[in-house]
């Protein structure tokens, strides 16, 4: 039987996330629960370090990468000990190279999959979808995501609050940093906006994720959310636009609980080497999203896209804004004004390149 996935979902450092999970940690080993610590990274904050006593802790494996030494959680130690409970922080870590998986939450699944509890911590900021969000927000490129199918899956998500400000004094006080590099922090990514952009964020996702949990069958009477035929489909080119093109359109048909597929058309002898790498890339993206992909090899692009959409009964394409083109072409139809002109049934979201 699979074990139970419960996420502690915060909207920046030092909110709370690891000090309530260790807490509660030590309530269920008052209580008699086989729990331990498969990975806690203190950060020096001595509350949250206090929290840690008198519970086993399932040392770690150390690895030799680049001629430094790193240490990551012993997967298979905690499978070998199997406890009931296993508190792994640092959801969204990326392991170093050497690891048999390149992502934390990969080891989190290997041990839910033995049938091992997991308590674990992320901040919102973490999620795929959101990931060009925080970027116009905060000026920040947050390199290390989930999928968001990871967390939807998660059996429980708490989420910890604290006000923009309270956490400023934490700052302030030293709880979270040190004072130097609590200072750097509150001058660049701990503003008062990037803190408040954030945690809005992070009570929009939450907000959502309670009524996606709200089922027709709620003795409530709630009933099931709108948009259930709805179908949306993305376009994809070679160019990096088509990242943020597929996460905009995953979000959306996660709140639209929508169907999801991504289309790239193949045309004969345009592409470059470079050009296939890229949407070999992008199309690794998109499955690791969970995304349908489809290649369709075809000379008009318009025409492609618009008769894969009818057979595959699409309600919603997205599709990013075509590029400069030289001045002879300017008075020609554009990709996408061809799309729109063969695609007049079905809804078509032209998603701009956003620049800070």
């Amino acid at each position: 039987m699979k074990g139970h996935l419960k996420i502690y979902l915060g909207y920046a450092a030092g909110v709370g996330k690891t000090f309530r999970m260790l807490a509660e940690a030590q309530t269920a080993r008052q209580q008699g629960v086989d729990i331990v610590i498969a990975y806690f990274e203190p950060h020096g904050r001595k509350e949250t370090i206090e929290k840690t006593e008198g519970l086993e802790v399932v040392p770690r494996r150390s690895i030799v990468y680049g001629g430094a030494r790193f240490e990551e959680m012993d997967v298979d130690a905690v499978l070998r000990r199997h406890p009931a409970i296993a508190i792994v922080d640092e959801f969204a870590h990326t392991n170093v190279p050497g690891c048999e998986r390149t992502k934390r939450w990969q080891d989190v699944h290997a041990l839910l999959e033995a049938g091992i509890e997991v308590w674990t911590t992320m901040n919102v900021q973490h999620l795929e979808s959101l990931n060009d969000q925080v970027w116009h927000a905060t000026g920040v490129r947050v390199r290390e995501t989930v999928p968001d199918w990871v967390v939807d899956e998660a059996d429980e998500v708490v989420f910890i609050d604290l006000t923009t400000r309270a956490l400023r004094n934490r700052l302030i006080r030293g709880v979270v940093y040190p004072q130097e590099k609590a200072q750097r922090a509150m001058e660049n990514f701990f503003t008062e906006g990037n803190l408040s952009a954030l945690r809005e964020m992070a009570l929009r996702h939450t907000a959502h994720e309670v009524e996606e949990r709200l089922t027709p069958s709620d003795p409530a009477g709630v009933p099931a959310p709108a948009g259930r035929n709805e179908r949306l489909l993305i376009c994809l080119t070679a160019q990096p636009a088509s990242a943020v093109l597929i996460r905009r359109g995953k979000r959306v048909a996660d709140y639209l609980h929508a169907a999801c597929l991504a289309i790239y058309v193949r045309t004969s002898g345009e592409e470059t080497p470079e050009d296939l790498a890229a949407v070999e890339r992008h199309l690794s993206f998109a499955r690791n999203l969970r995304i349908d992909t489809h290649i369709v090899e075809d000379n008009d692009v318009p025409r492609a896209i618009a008769e894969f959409a009818r057979a595959q009964r699409v309600t919603q394409i997205f599709i990013g804004r075509s590029g400069p083109r030289p001045w002879w072409r300017r008075f020609r139809e554009s990709t996408v004004q061809k799309l729109v002109r063969q695609a007049r049934d079905m809804q078509i979201t032209i998603v701009a390149q956003r620049q800070r």
